[in-house]
């Protein structure tokens, strides 16, 4: 059977770990921490979802060496902390492990198996030093959009909010025999997970959303609904968003939407208060170089104004700061 560890059982991480054990067709660890992990090695782990709740009982711990080498690694922690637990992950590392970063923001193996003259290019915004690409290496990696909104209620009780749609891909496009078997395992789960040729596009779709909203909700306090209607924030978004096309598309990006249409989806979300904005108010670092800073770093590369992006993001970088 396909062992699957879930590093990060947080709120996103407990979620796909809940729906991988109710399916049953892998086996199922969790990595998790604190008054969380004891309640789910007392109780299980309990997942509330359309009117639903569940409750599973897969192995947890906080020693990945309990665990041994697994044939995928789920990482669900944000951009910021994966330095920080490359000693964690190796006991879990075999010779064919596959890590699956289930994260936010652009990834630092962006230039991993891309082609052209940028192929190998290291973004020191999300991996400073290179630690990651030399310690994990870009051949273990597969991409993830994560769309899925989940909270964590209360140790051991994970609430599912919205969304099924979790696409993976390798960063050479290819549709590998580990990628299809991931992809298979997680649709069975009830986690749509198709295995996207240019798995690219759709990181810089959620991207797109979340280097502007994200920033802007912290300099605000505004939810998702508020930024996109007032026209003054609307009009900073606009000017972020397009900026950061711009860059994207230097880099051979194409957007299935339009600035206009990506503000409405946004929208649409409702009075939903961004993950960076209860990080800053939680006195929490936050994800504000892998959303935005990265970009800018970007920009850089392909020699692309962004004055738009380049203020909010010192702006933000102050408030997160003093915060």
């Amino acid at each position: 059977m396909t062992r699957i560890c879930v590093f990060g059982a947080g709120a996103i991480g407990g979620y796909i770990g809940a729906r991988l054990a109710m399916k049953g067709e892998a086996e199922v660890s969790l990595v998790a921490r604190g008054a969380h992990l004891a309640a789910m090695q007392s109780n299980g782990l309990t997942l509330r979802q359309a009117g639903e709740t569940h409750l599973v009982r897969p192995r947890v711990t906080d020693d990945p060496r309990a665990l041994g080498p697994q044939d995928f690694i789920i990482l669900a922690i944000k951009a910021h902390g994966v330095q920080g637990v490359i000693g964690d992950l190796m006991p879990l590392i075999g010779r064919d492990t596959a890590i699956l970063f289930a994260q936010n923001g652009l990834p630092w193996w962006y230039f991993y198996g891309i082609g052209g003259p940028l192929e190998g290019t290291r973004l020191e915004s999300v991996d400073p030093g290179g630690e990651i690409w030399n310690r994990l290496g870009p051949e273990r990696a597969i991409g993830s959009v994560v769309w899925q909104a989940a909270e964590l209620e209360a140790p051991g009780v994970i609430a599912h909010h919205y969304g099924d749609r979790m696409p993976i891909g390798e960063p050479t496009g290819g549709k590998t025999a580990r990628a299809s078997l991931l992809s298979g395992l997680l649709t069975a789960a009830g986690i749509k997970s198709p295995v996207r040729p240019n798995l690219r596009n759709e990181i810089w779709l959620k991207l797109w959303g979340n280097l502007s909203f994200n920033p802007v909700s912290v300099l605000t306090g505004g939810t998702l609904v508020d930024l996109a209607t007032d026209p003054g924030t609307r009009r900073v978004i606009r000017a972020m968003m397009e900026e950061a096309r711009a860059v994207a598309g230097a880099l051979g990006v194409s957007f299935a939407v339009d600035a206009e249409e990506r503000m409405d989806m946004a929208a649409k979300v409702g009075a939903h208060r961004t993950s960076m904005l209860q990080d800053v108010e939680a006195g929490r670092p936050t994800e504000l170089e892998a959303l935005l800073g990265v970009v800018i770093e970007l920009a850089g590369i392909v020699k692309i104004a962004t004055p738009s992006l380049q203020l909010v993001y010192d702006l933000c970088k102050f408030r997160c700061r003093k915060a």
